[in-house]
């Protein structure tokens, strides 16, 4: 699955054409892969589809025997306390320990949220993080919605 901390992303290339994201989610709905959180970004011709899914491995062979291309991407799920600041201090510290935040977002997750990060040195992350008193969700915690 990993390194220890990370968790699989399930990402999916999608042309911007009616219909594709139907398309994908209806695969993961007939597969009875739950999605968790997604993050949609596009441009005029494409568009990338970021999910954490309740089981990732499946949910990609799922997409593949559809013909659809899917990748499974490491990434670091932080548990973020609601509380005002706390994203902001756990970034602070990333961006002092000097590692580069490609992309993130975020979903609500029982009673903290997570910060989906994905950076060019995941394990740094953690343990930044994890040395600083903030924590990470392992890959049980992040592919259960609010639990």
């Amino acid at each position: 699955m990993g390194m220890s901390n990370t968790i699989s992303q399930l990402s999916v290339f999608l042309e911007n054409r009616e219909g594709r994201l139907d398309e994908v989610l209806n695969v993961l709905a007939e597969n009875e892969v739950n999605i968790v959180a997604l993050s949609l970004a596009d441009t005029s011709d494409y568009g990338m589809l970021r999910m954490i899914v309740s089981e990732p491995h499946k949910g990609r062979a799922a997409l593949k025997e559809a013909g659809i291309t899917a990748m499974l991407t490491d990434v670091v799920a932080l548990r973020v306390p609601h509380a005002t600041g706390s994203l902001s201090k756990a970034m602070h510290l990333i961006v002092e320990g000097e590692v580069n935040v490609e992309y993130m977002y975020a979903f609500a997750n029982g009673a903290d949220a997570a910060a989906v990060l994905k950076s060019d040195d995941p394990a740094r992350v953690i343990d930044i993080l994890k040395g600083s008193g903030f924590d990470v969700y392992s890959a049980d915690e992040a592919y259960r919605a609010n639990c």
